[in-house]
């Protein structure tokens, strides 16, 4: 049996390892040219399998791949690009890799923050042109003491907490079952959340209930001085209400490696502003968890096509 998988989009600069592992099974392999619904939809027809990196995969994309794919595999965590509920309805498997950058997303939060509260891009902006000015620089205070908020902590969030408290860093934190997944954290409200927090860092997924989570209203029951770090999703602040609070000063600074829409307008005076550090989706990024995640969504696919259950099915 011949069978089809389409690639949406990639990041990454070739696809041998995509072409080399559908190969084993003679698949034929397409590269969408570009991830609009209109060429998708095009390119689906007759599909096995649909890989998908951010593009998004609608209806209409998942109608045209009818009645021949079997499976969509997200190369990444989330599943806000998937309409899971269309490709359930199809009877397709829909699966991601919910483990596969933890550490890379971990240290890069972490990075962020510490170059927020070390003025490291403020100075390193100045320096570079030409400012060798230590007093231009705002307030700096120590690390030990403070206090981390985490919205969300699941394996990231876990991840960073366990980072943060190496430095000395209380870490509190948000989700709405309230478990703590074992790593004795203090689990507060959302409202407690922001008012203690010296840092914020956010790990939660993307749907209707926290788009927009930190608006112009839970941006004003920020404690005075916040700083705000964004490895997850970028739809889970508002980008004006942040812009206003930090020209207004009630925000300090901002960490963002994801944005919404991406890639955003650098133009918006929120990313040109010296107190924000902007990072283009690279939280994710290593050569080691590229190759993890490429390898682990073709065996997805192949172990599907093969007639398995492939690992990290999220609508079985």
């Amino acid at each position: 049996m011949s069978y089809k998988v389409l690639l949406t989009d990639h990041p990454w600069p070739d696809v041998d390892i995509e072409r080399d592992g559908f190969a084993t099974i003679g698949a034929e392999f397409l590269t969408a040219p570009s991830g609009d619904e209109a060429t998708l939809t095009e390119l689906a027809n007759g599909v096995d399998a649909i890989a998908t990196c951010w593009a998004q995969v609608t209806a209409r994309v998942l109608n045209a791949a009818q009645p021949t794919c079997r499976i969509v595999s997200r190369m990444g965590i989330g599943l806000d690009n998937i309409d899971i509920p269309a490709a359930t309805e199809r009877g397709m498997l829909v699966t991601n890799v919910p483990d596969y950058c933890v550490e890379e997303v971990a240290d890069h939060a972490i990075g962020l923050l510490l170059s927020l509260s070390r003025n490291i891009g403020f100075f390193h902006q100045r320096t570079k042109q030409g400012e060798y000015n230590l007093a231009a620089g705002p307030e700096m205070h120590r690390l030990r003491g403070m206090t981390l908020g985490l919205l969300g902590l699941g394996r990231i969030g876990g991840a960073v907490c366990d980072r943060a408290r190496a430095f000395g860093l209380k870490v509190i934190a948000h989700t709405p079952s309230g478990n703590s997944r074992g790593h004795d954290v203090e689990m507060v409200s959302f409202e407690e959340l922001l008012t203690r927090s010296d840092f914020l860092s956010l790990h939660a997924p993307l749907h209707e209930g926290t788009h927009h989570i930190l608006n112009e209203s839970s941006l004003k029951l920020c404690r005075p001085g916040l700083f705000v770090v964004n490895t997850s999703r970028g739809g889970l602040i508002d980008a004006s209400a942040l812009s206003t609070a930090i020209q207004e000063g009630r925000i300090s600074g901002a960490g963002l490696d994801v944005f919404e829409p991406e890639p955003p307008d650098l133009h918006d005076p929120l990313y040109r502003n010296e107190r924000v550090i902007v990072t283009p989706h690279a939280a994710f990024v290593s050569e080691e968890s590229l190759r993890e995640l490429r390898e682990r969504v073709v065996q997805q696919i192949v172990t599907c096509l093969q007639g398995g259950t492939p690992d990290n099915v999220v609508n079985r």
